[in-house]
This record gives C-alpha cells, sequence and structure tokens, in this order.
C-alpha cells in the first residue's frame, strides 16, 4: 500500500550548489607522486598501482597546487590551510545555491556545518555568515565528526529543523578537503587506499520549511531514519595523533553494509507504508565501488538505479559528507523524477551509522 502524503506542508530541498578546487589531477598523475614519496618505503610497486586502480577514480580535485602540500609538515600547517580554503569553497558552494534558489543570504536563518577534515573554533559557518553578510540573528549548528554520513544527515537535521520552524530557510554546508589529512608516514593498506580514494569539495543545500512554499521540480523531505550499528565503532574514522588526523578504515565495511542495510532500509519504508518497489530514484553516497557494490546487492537494485553515484565517484572521487549532495545535485539537474515518485538519499560513515531520507517529487 502506498503512503499519500499529500496535503502535508514537508519542507523542501530547493537547490543545491557546488565547488570544487581548480586544482584537477588524473589519478595517474597523484598516483605516480605518491608512489615517488613512498616508493623507498613500501616495497611492493604493483600492489600500489592495483590499489589506487581498483578505487574506481579517474581524477581529483585538490584543494591546494600539487607541489605546495610538501611544506605541510605539521598538523598546524595544513589546519591553518584547511580553514583557509574552506572557507573560500564554502562561500563559493553557497552563492551557488542561494543563486538556484533566488534567495539571497539574508534570507537564510539558520546554517548547519558539516564536516570530518579540518578543525576550526568560530567554526567555518561563523566565517561565512561574515564572509556572505548574512543576518546577525542567525543560528549555527555546527557538525563534526560524521564523515561521509554528514551530506544525508544535514538534510535530515535540516528538515527536523523547519518541521519545528516550517516559515524559515535552513542552509547545509558541507566542505571536506581530505587531501590535507594526508599522512605521508603512514604506509598502511588503509591510507593506502584513502589516498587514492578521497578528495576535495564542497556543497551547500537551501531547504525550506513547507510553510514558504513550493514548486514542482523542489523534492519534498517527507521522513528520515538515522541507523547506529552499536560496537562497530573500529570501522571507519580518524585516530587522532600528532600529525593530525590518521585514517581508521576497515575492510570490513563492505560486508557491514551488505548485512545490515537491507533491514534498515525497509523498516525505514514500512513506516511510511512504503516499500524498495515503490523507490523510483536511489541518490547514494559514492563510498567506493566496494560500498556501492555492497550497496546494490543489499538494496536489490540494478547499476543504472545508482548510475550517477558511480560517475561521480569516478570523475571527482570520494568527497566525505559532499560527496551525496554532489550526486543529488546531478540528479536534481537530470529533471527525471516525476509528479509523485519517491526517492531515497542514502549516507554511510563512522559510528559505523547510516542515514536515510525520503524524497517525494
Amino acid at each position: 500500500m502506498r503512503h499519500q502524503f499529500s496535503g502535508i506542508k514537508h519542507p523542501v530541498l530547493r537547490s543545491i550548489g557546488r565547488a570544487l578546487p581548480n586544482n584537477y589531477y588524473p589519478q595517474e598523475v597523484l598516483t605516480t607522486a605518491l608512489w615517488n614519496e613512498w616508493s623507498g618505503k613500501i616495497e611492493d610497486s604493483a600492489r600500489f598501482q592495483r590499489i589506487h586502480q581498483s578505487v574506481g577514480v579517474r581524477g581529483r580535485h585538490l584543494a591546494l597546487p600539487m607541489d605546495e602540500y610538501r611544506g605541510l609538515d605539521s598538523f598546524e600547517k595544513s589546519n591553518d590551510k584547511w580553514i583557509e580554503r574552506a572557507a573560500e569553497l564554502g562561500e563559493e558552494a553557497v552563492r551557488s545555491a542561494l543563486a538556484l534558489a533566488r534567495l539571497s543570504p539574508i534570507d537564510i536563518d539558520h546554517i548547519f556545518f558539516t564536516t570530518v577534515t579540518g578543525i576550526a573554533s568560530p567554526s567555518i559557518d561563523a566565517k561565512l555568515v561574515n564572509r556572505l553578510a548574512m543576518r546577525d540573528d542567525i543560528k549555527r549548528t555546527p557538525i563534526f565528526g560524521l564523515g561521509c554520513v554528514g551530506g544525508a544527515a544535514g538534510i535530515a537535521r535540516a528538515a527536523d529543523y523547519l518541521r519545528a520552524f516550517p516559515d524559515q530557510t535552513a542552509l547545509l554546508v558541507s566542505v571536506e578537503l581530505c587531501s590535507l589529512t594526508l599522512q605521508l608516514k603512514d604506509q598502511s593498506i588503509a591510507n593506502i587506499i584513502a589516498s587514492g580514494l578521497f578528495a576535495d569539495g564542497a556543497a551547500a543545500a537551501i531547504v525550506s520549511g513547507g510553510a514558504r512554499g513550493d514548486a514542482p521540480h523542489w523534492p519534498k523531505i517527507v521522513a528520515s531514519k538515522s541507523m547506529f550499528f552499536h560496537d562497530t565503532e573500529q570501522m571507519m574514522g580518524w585516530h587522532v595523533g600528532e600529525n593530525g588526523f590518521e585514517i581508521v578504515l576497515s575492510a570490513g565495511v563492505p560486508d557491514l553494509v551488505r548485512d545490515r542495510l537491507r533491514d534498515g532500509a525497509d523498516l525505514f519504508l514500512e513506516e511510511q507504508n512504503l516499500s524498495r518497489r515503490d523507490i523510483k530514484h536511489w541518490v547514494a553516497h559514492t563510498g567506493g565501488p566496494k560500498v556501492l557494490l555492497a550497496m546494490e546487492e543489499a538494496l536489490e537494485i540494478p547499476r543504472y538505479s545508482v548510475e550517477r553515484s558511480w560517475k561521480s565517484l569516478a570523475s571527482i572521487g570520494n568527497l566525505s559528507s559532499a560527496s551525496v549532495l554532489f550526486v543529488a545535485a546531478d540528479f536534481l539537474d537530470s529533471n527525471v523524477a516525476r509528479p509523485g515518485d519517491y526517492g531515497v538519499m542514502l549516507s554511510m560513515g563512522p559510528g559505523f551509522c547510516g542515514e536515510l531520507v525520503l524524497l517525494q517529487w
């Protein structure tokens, strides 16, 4: 039985802006540069090359020109660059989102900011308020540590807020500069994978409360569900050491997704009187080839259902929390959704956890 949501004034996703650094490099160039750094410390060149090829990435944008990374010999220097570039790219993404939504900075009532690749206090959202001359009564919610799940979770939390304040508009900003967390002293398999998979970018999404009105091309945010998998903290995240953020990435992540996602998704959809058969569109985080395959198997969906995620992974890499927003922006640009269609945005990340967001056009 299909759930009818007509008459309910849900929050709406009005626009998504994107920003990528100008420094783009083909994967082969990055792989060669990293091998040159590690060649005296890693014995198996063929294995290194295979790992970088296996992540399914053709090229990536970096926050800085490649030759500037050698000078970042401390966490302080890397994080200072992160603060500088995060503010710049965040502003670019926000201005793009505002233009698409035909809004100005003073129309924003609440700004949510998510990242896992750098730290600042005041947080980057405070810098954006100043750079964009936003109102002095704007609410701010900085979110650190959700990692790859932060894009979908950020949309969900913004929608939660707007259910309480339906006449307001919220802004979600995600900035992830994964290259500035690179650990050249770490030759672990997890770090080699991360050095080939993750990249840099920013995204901004504008969500308005149901009382602000809607338009046919703005998907309604009908519901969301968080999924927390107990006692899986060791699967993914950071070890914070004297050199900064050191990657924790278990080979068991795809199996966990394969084993746990289906039940979580089915329960969520059943709560809305829906099933997976009712979902026309899947907007999935670009977690890497093994994770995307696990999502396809868990949800029993064909490759074309998440084709945009595969294409995004190949063209720009995994942007952590920003990735699912880039995929969502590509989907919105396509205009393939029809009135009444349902879609699900989904991400998974450190915790280990997931977030599901039900959309309807």
